[in-house]
């Protein structure tokens, strides 16, 4: 790792929140992503912060962990029983090898994950307060801040159903921008593997007004894609409804709309289907919208209907909700499949379950 970590580059005050529920109609009919191997591709930080109920300020000791929305989305696939791998880039650094090891450790594939000689693995603080978690990032000049289309060449991309990205990679640098434009390049009905796209919104790393455009365009394009409704109305307008995000991304095939803990809408060329959120204690917002939409690609991949979709969506958030970490253990299978099994009204009403 080279040098010292002088302020942050950035950082984010928005609040970051959980996702959202929904209730789902038939399969028959509806599109399904092709059943093979998921790639996910973008950053992963380590991260620190203190031990609640600890500020910042105040502590003396800071807890490290890992930190990214693709590795996030990526760990609760592999738990989920999905054969997934993560492509990126790390610093020939010990927050590296950490990263690397905590994500192998998951179930997930980082064989293709490159060592970067020159530059160090990005650090993310956490300082936890009443408002809510600020997010300091030290990423700017990272090893993944390199990373480029020709990624995209990896040999488990080649072989993949499935690719999930965010919109967190195309704000990192020009050549993981056009990362993200090469994969989504190719016309949906071209493809030979479907492409998930998170618009995961993140205002710290973007220059001035330029984020809007580029987000709707990137998330027009893809197969599946996720956006909560709060960051549609931020980047988008104010009075948005879940409809109105549906009108203005009516290219993917599947799209999301998460409405807080609240619940969560999807569209198809068949209509919409929405299900109501588990009540759940939140511990820490952190990696809940990840684990949403790693439950809910689970959900599509399994070519379950859109019910039990968006139901298991909900499931692997509240894992991530009630830990302090973006990572939380899910219930046992057979927890989850009655949980998937319930009717709508014992849905509403049910407890999570640890």
């Amino acid at each position: 790792m080279t040098g010292a970590r002088p302020a942050p580059e950035e950082h984010d005050d928005t609040p970051v929140r959980g996702p959202v529920e929904g209730a789902a109609g038939p399969a028959a009919g509806h599109w399904w992503p092709p059943r093979g191997p998921v790639v996910c591709v973008g950053e992963t930080m380590a991260a620190m912060a203190p031990a609640p109920p600890d500020s910042l300020d105040d502590t003396e000791s800071l807890r490290l962990s890992v930190a990214g929305a693709e590795s996030n989305v990526a760990v609760y696939l592999a738990d989920l029983g999905l054969p997934v791998s993560w492509l990126s880039a790390l610093g020939d650094d010990a927050f590296g090898r950490r990263v690397r090891a905590a994500v192998a450790r998951a179930g997930v594939d980082v064989s293709g994950v490159r060592t970067d000689p020159a530059r160090p693995t990005g650090l993310l603080l956490k300082e936890p307060g009443a408002a809510g978690t600020r997010v300091h990032y030290y990423r700017r000049g990272s090893a993944a801040s390199a990373l480029g289309p020709d990624v995209l060449d990896d040999e488990r991309f080649g072989g993949a159903a499935l690719l999930h990205l965010t919109g967190v990679t195309p704000a990192l640098s020009p050549s993981c921008r056009a990362l993200v434009e090469r994969a989504l390049r190719t016309p949906p009905a071209r493809r030979t593997h479907a492409v998930s796209f998170d618009v995961n919104h993140r205002p710290a790393l973007w220059p001035p007004d330029t984020a809007a455009a580029v987000l709707r365009d990137l998330a027009d394009r893809a197969d599946i894609a996720f956006v909560g409704l709060d960051e549609a109305q931020d980047l988008w307008g104010g009075g948005l409804t879940a409809t109105d995000v549906r009108r203005l991304l009516s290219g993917p095939r599947v799209l999301v709309v998460k409405d807080g803990g609240r619940s969560a809408t999807a569209f198809t060329g068949q209509g919409a289907c929405t299900v109501p959120a588990l009540a759940t204690e939140v511990v820490e917002p952190v990696g809940a919208g990840d684990a949403f939409a790693a439950g809910f690609l689970a959900g599509l991949w399994r070519g379950t209907d859109l019910t039990r979709a968006l139901r298991l969506g909900h499931i692997t958030a509240a894992s991530a909700l009630k830990v302090v970490g973006d990572h939380g253990p899910l219930p046992d299978e057979d927890t989850v499949g009655a949980m998937l099994s319930l009717t709508e009204q014992d849905w509403c009403r049910a407890p999570v379950v640890s």
